[in-house]
């Protein structure tokens, strides 16, 4: 049986949404432009290469390195006070 939607967006909210669609692409790409430099950054003061912030599911959960020789340093260590 096919599932019947009651909302049909018409020609101009799809325009709008595929403008805003846009939009968060734009935003994505300065968000993960601003990680990026925290983590060229990070490496710079840590003084160990490669650290990167790690994602799972699309949420950041820890610290690690490319190459995987140092442990993830868990999002709980590094909220601790």
């Amino acid at each position: 049986m096919k599932k019947k939607y009651p909302i049909k967006p018409t020609e101009k909210q799809l325009n709008i949404m595929k403008l805003y669609w846009a939009m968060l692409g734009c935003e994505e790409t300065h968000f993960f432009a601003k990680v990026y430099e925290l983590e060229k950054k990070m490496c710079e003061d840590t003084e160990i290469n490669d650290l990167e912030f790690f994602q799972v599911d699309n949420d950041f959960v820890g610290i690690g390195n490319i190459e995987k020789t140092m442990a993830l340093i868990q999002r709980e260590q590094l909220e601790k006070n």
